[in-house]
């Protein structure tokens, strides 16, 4: 397989639909309007990743387009859990891509204590060969939720995916109290989107007066 001419239109997708969720978020503040999305990463998935991912799934290599969802990965991290949802509404309502499946791992978090809600999407990604329809995985989580999880990633990295149980315990136990901050947050939810308001106004008018 020549993995760089497999990969490219996952690139194009990822490029493309950075710049679309970006745009999202930009509307918003031109409109003066909180932004339900705080920033946008995404990657192609590496080749050893897929491999692997490939091998323990045992998806023949003909099949990998079709049963590997996240080869394009995007994350939308957001301020508050509901702030997730209202960007889930959001992409329901494009017409750009279809929307294939959706997994709610916030209301039904995984047994590690994962909490995200991804989106798996077709999206068409015009190639010199025509369009060619892909699919790629949104994920959407707090900033709380995407530090535990960026950790979590990490230590299954470091052993292979057999974490040590006392330190399975201890992630658990994170997870537990990066929601507990996520619900606290969302209850003075109203005094942190004004406060974020006053000072960004503040910051406009400095910048103005200095101009």
């Amino acid at each position: 397989m020549d993995w760089k001419v497999f990969l490219a239109p996952y690139a194009q997708a990822v490029e493309e639909l950075k710049v679309k969720l970006k745009g999202m978020r930009a509307q918003f503040e031109y409109e003066s309007l909180h932004s339900p999305i705080e920033f946008v990463t995404g990657r192609v998935k590496p080749i050893t990743s897929i491999i692997e991912k490939a091998k323990r799934k045992q998806i023949h290599f003909d099949h990998i387009e079709r049963e590997i969802q996240d080869i394009a990965g995007l994350r939308v991290v957001c301020q508050f859990v509901d702030d997730i949802y209202s960007v889930v509404d959001m992409l329901r309502g494009r017409n750009d891509f279809d929307i294939l499946e959706e997994k709610d791992y916030i209301s039904q978090k995984k047994d590690s204590g994962y909490r995200s809600y991804h989106v798996i999407i077709e999206y068409p990604v015009e190639t010199i060969h025509g369009e060619k329809k892909i699919l790629a995985e949104i994920q959407i989580r707090t900033l709380a939720m995407n530090f535990w999880a960026t950790n979590e990633h990490s230590l299954n990295y470091k052993y292979s995916g057999r974490i040590p149980g006392n330190i399975k315990a201890r992630l658990k136990k994170a997870a537990e109290a990066a929601f507990q901050l996520d619900e606290e947050m969302s209850k003075i939810r109203n005094e942190i989107q004004e406060a974020q308001r006053i000072f960004k106004e503040k910051q406009e008018k400095e910048k103005h007066n200095r101009e």
